[in-house]
């Protein structure tokens, strides 16, 4: 109970400040900030936006590594000036920053989904099988209606690490899964995308129904390498 409290809060509070930092950028580009304005005090700031002090200190530091405020000695949190180099080089900090975070997320994918195909394969139940099974139904259904199965898509490596009889890794893969979610609905919408993928998942699943652990490792492999090189391109 009390370790799915405290993740559930951890989650609820990183969403939290996100929405402060996207609505302070918002009324920055709406003109509603304009540079040199200071920032009301932060108690006011966090019963405007609703949230606790923790979460609003986390927007404001948020918003100072993206460079659009500064604290200043005496003056408080200052609205920078956007010149356009002081726009262009924290976020382009940022995006790079986050290509290698991304990557690195895929790279732990590629070490630990393969093997968890392979022990799929040797370990899945029938249960398991018409679950998978039902995911790639639903995921079928979404692709010819041209939607983004991001859920689907979530599951069917979630339900694949269930198959493979392992607790622990279900619990890493749960924080992957939440970390990777943003790149993976952009990169669903890459054009073939949805396509690519569904046909990764038909191949691992097929190997799996067939109990043929080093196809299943290397349809994986094979479905992840692909999956990083659209990630790689579109950020």
């Amino acid at each position: 109970m009390g370790m799915a409290t405290v993740e559930f809060e951890a989650v609820k509070k990183t969403k939290l400040y996100e929405k402060v930092v996207q609505q302070v950028q918002g009324m920055i580009a709406d003109g509603l900030l304009k540079p040199g304005d200071r920032l009301p005090p932060e108690r006011e700031l966090a019963e405007t936006f609703q949230v606790s002090r923790s979460s609003l200190r986390d927007a404001i530091r948020a918003l100072e590594v993206m460079g659009l405020v500064e604290p200043r000695q005496g003056e408080g949190t200052i609205v920078r000036d956007l010149s356009a180099s002081s726009l262009v080089s924290p976020l382009s900090a940022v995006l790079s920053r986050k290509r290698e975070l991304v990557g690195e997320l895929l790279d732990v994918r590629r070490i630990i989904e393969p093997p968890l195909a392979a022990r799929a394969a040797r370990h899945a139940t029938p249960e398991d099988l018409a679950r998978l099974k039902d995911i790639l139904r639903r995921q079928k259904e979404k692709v010819e209606r041209g939607e983004l199965a991001v859920e689907e898509d979530s599951e069917f490596h979630y339900a694949i690490a269930r198959a493979a009889k392992n607790s622990v890794v279900l619990k890493v893969l749960d924080v992957f899964m939440d970390l990777l979610r943003e790149s993976r609905e952009r990169s669903l919408q890459v054009g073939g995308r949805l396509q690519k993928s569904f046909a990764g998942h038909v191949r691992i699943l097929s190997a799996i129904c067939r109990r043929n652990a080093p196809a299943a490792e290397k349809a994986m492999r094979r479905h992840i390498e692909e999956i990083e090189r659209i990630v790689l391109k579109k950020l």
